[in-house]
């Protein structure tokens, strides 16, 4: 009797062990795909929000287009209005918090996720940007605030830049997305009444519209063909966690999940040495 309890006694803790194992494993599983689905996002991520060289790379950015703006008012005719465009998200403001928040939630970009950040207007001023769009001031010369942020964002954006001090916060000034994303006619608009001495972004599109399709060597020929006017009217910023680039490797296919995007983006590297 005594080894019949105790043979049921193990084979109920054996069975208990089991069950606690399956329920260990299956958090586990849902754990690590929300992990796999991020992993590509955690080195560029930490890379953006913590080395010293993303902050060197703004400020010689920023270094550079001072010089460029000071090189251009010195030849060129000072009658005209003159503008600089700048791209917003990770040009002038930094928006890793966001990112760290879908990496630690396991929910992707959405407009609803994005809404719920730009609403709380707490995007902290990117290295050298508030100084050059101040000193590009000093000089009389206009920023214009090109961006893909959708219409119904332009309050919590312009609360957001005022708040760090940013000049030219105005509607007149904020140029933001209502149907299309490409920003060539709004680039357009500004030729209208100013003469655009630089623009500046983190992404290709931000700076022309030539770099719109990219569905041919993710538009490296197009930037080989356009070489000298990177430092000289353009000003491209480093951005590894997301944007056109990413797209190109893509496909350029918007609605991909964001498992089989990771799981892309590990395998169709060339091949190693």
């Amino acid at each position: 009797m005594k080894k019949y309890i105790f043979g049921l006694v193990a084979l109920m803790y054996v069975i208990s062990g089991c069950q606690q194992s399956s329920q260990e494993q299956g958090i586990s599983k849902k754990e690590v795909i929300s992990e796999n689905n991020y992993q590509h996002l955690t080195c560029a991520v930490n890379w953006y929000e913590r080395s010293a060289e993303m902050k060197a790379c703004y400020y010689q950015a920023y270094n550079l287009a001072r010089m460029q703006l000071d090189k251009y008012l010195q030849t060129e005719n000072k009658k005209s209005k003159k503008a600089v465009i700048v791209d917003i998200d990770e040009t002038i403001l930094n928006n890793t918090p966001f990112e760290i928040k879908c990496m630690e939630t396991g929910k992707g970009y959405s407009s609803e996720t994005w809404n719920e950040w730009t609403k709380l207007a707490k995007a902290a001023a990117l290295p050298g940007a508030l100084d050059f769009i101040n000193y590009a001031k000093s000089k009389n010369v206009e920023t214009f605030y090109i961006s893909n942020r959708r219409t119904n964002e332009m309050e919590s954006t312009m609360k957001n830049l005022d708040s760090l001090g940013f000049p030219y916060v105005d509607k007149d000034h904020m140029l933001f997305r209502t149907d299309e994303s490409s920003k060539k006619n709004r680039r357009a608009k500004v030729t209208e009444t100013h003469e655009i001495i630089l623009l500046i972004g983190d992404n290709l599109a931000d700076l022309s519209e030539i770099y719109e399709e990219r569905s041919v060597n993710f538009g490296k020929d197009i930037v080989d063909q356009n070489k000298n006017n990177f430092g000289e009217k353009y000003i491209i910023l480093p951005n590894p966690m997301y944007g056109d680039w990413e797209m190109a490797l893509l496909g350029m296919n918007k609605k991909i999940s964001d498992e089989e995007k990771g799981k892309i983006l590990r395998q169709d590297l060339n091949s190693g040495y």
